[in-house]
């Protein structure tokens, strides 16, 4: 499992969280993604790596800027391995 975390210029509200949430599940193949508005930020689970070029089309298309991008590779604890 893969989380990126991105930094977001400008989202004001939880509908800003919203837009952001929507383009992100419909661009790409993701198992979650939480964005907050407070912190300016967005994380998101998925399988693969997300291709930070299309993220960041994808994000500007409806109005917000990516500042930053984070990848870093997490592992699920469950039962078996803590």
């Amino acid at each position: 499992m893969i989380k990126t975390i991105l930094q977001i210029e400008g989202m004001s509200c939880g509908m800003c969280e919203a837009h952001i949430n929507d383009i992100i599940r419909r661009t790409f193949n993701v198992k979650s993604v939480k964005s907050s508005h407070k912190k300016k930020s967005t994380e998101i689970l998925s399988e693969l790596p997300i291709d930070e070029k299309e993220l960041k089309k994808a994000i500007s298309a409806i109005g917000y800027t990516l500042i930053d991008i984070r990848s870093e590779e997490c592992i699920k604890k469950g039962f078996w391995n803590g």
